[in-house]
């Protein structure tokens, strides 16, 4: 069996990097970058550090309007699939590559495989949520992560094809926060950047609703971080580091660390270390989760509904005194921990199995 996988964004190198391990002794994978992350310390340091199989074809589509990049991925897979004729299609996630690969396949009668389906924030405001909701649809494999997942789709009508092999981000963090910990180059990032574990809190900014506001949303998270009592360190996505850099420097705050980006191993550590986490990312409330450290997540809305329990993960409002608030003033049960909702830690091998078998 011959499966093309599409990748592009950094999440998918992640759940690539488990899945294509246990793919590896089954069947042929060719792996097509998009190009959708691009830059050194968002796309190539995870193909090197977490030993995932050098991409067969890389599209260069780079940044663009939703439109333009998902069209010129929609091309340029169309034109991989022509060329390899594969079995299967395997998506990941919720990007703009996710959407492009599923289509493009769909229209070519090849089966889709969508690991993560099922997620549903029910806000179609947001692009991520148009993607899995497409590629739901037209997806011949269905891998959920959760229950509640399964029980999404089963809402809009489908339960052919769809599974609960569990979270293949839980299989790598299991995996590879062990590497991370036991690599002392590693674990040198605390030293590097002057901090020290359960000192400092953590946060990463990326999403539309933060960054397409223009310089206003911005400044009301970075006024809520300024306050708070332990520095905020955030490895500054390329979307995020013009109005981040500029907020720091026009308003002077100094309890903020911009960081460049780094590779999932220190990510891992910087996340294992902090003593909150404070984002409007969806794997990164889940990492957190995975690593009993508290999270605020900075959107109304999340996929992840199993990490809220017990206050775990906790909802704000884009404003200063919610962010603040919620920052300050939230302790989580330990009780709420008891089930796991994510599965055993062995998805992608049961992910595996169920294409290949």
């Amino acid at each position: 069996m011959k499966i093309v996988t599409v990748v592009g964004a950094r999440p998918q190198f992640i759940k690539a990097s488990v899945v294509s391990e246990a793919l590896k002794p089954l069947c042929t994978e060719v792996i097509v970058h998009t190009g959708q992350h691009y830059d050194q310390n968002m796309s190539e340091v995870f193909f090197e550090e977490l030993k995932i199989p050098h991409p067969a074809y890389n599209l260069g589509v780079g940044s663009g309007t939703h439109g333009r990049q998902t069209g010129e991925m929609l091309i340029g897979i169309e034109k991989v699939l022509m060329k390899e004729n594969p079995d299967v299609l395997l998506v990941y996630g919720d990007t703009n590559s996710t959407l492009a690969g599923a289509l493009a396949a769909s229209k070519m009668h090849i089966p889709v495989a969508h690991v993560e389906a099922g997620l549903r924030s029910y806000n179609m405001r947001m692009p991520e949520e148009q993607n899995r909701v497409l590629s739901d649809h037209i997806s011949t494999w269905l891998f959920c992560p959760t229950e509640t997942a399964v029980k999404n789709l089963a809402k809009e009508g489908i339960t052919k094809g769809v599974s609960l092999p569990g979270d293949v981000m839980l299989d790598s963090v299991l995996h590879f926060r062990d590497v991370a910990l036991q690599n002392p180059q590693k674990r040198k990032i605390y030293e590097q950047l002057g901090i020290e574990p359960k000192h400092y809190r953590l946060a990463t900014l990326h999403r539309a609703e933060t960054t397409d506001g223009g310089e206003d949303a911005i400044v009301r998270i970075f006024d809520a971080f300024e306050q708070l009592p332990q520095r905020v360190v955030i490895p500054i996505h390329p979307r995020t580091r013009a109005l981040a850099q500029e907020a720091v420097k026009t308003r002077g705050y100094r309890n903020i660390q911009l960081i460049d980006p780094v590779g999932y191993l220190e990510m891992l550590l910087l996340t294992d270390g902090s003593c909150q986490v404070l984002t409007d990312s969806g794997g990164l409330q889940k990492e957190a989760w995975f690593m009993k450290v508290p999270c605020i997540t900075l959107r109304r809305e999340t996929e992840w509904v199993e990490t809220l329990k017990g206050n775990w993960n906790i909802l704000a409002d884009l404003t200063t005194a919610d962010i603040l608030e919620k920052a300050l003033h939230t302790t989580p049960d330990p009780a709420a921990r008891k089930a796991q909702p994510f599965g055993d830690g062995h998805a992608s091998e049961k992910i595996a199995h169920m294409i290949c078998d």
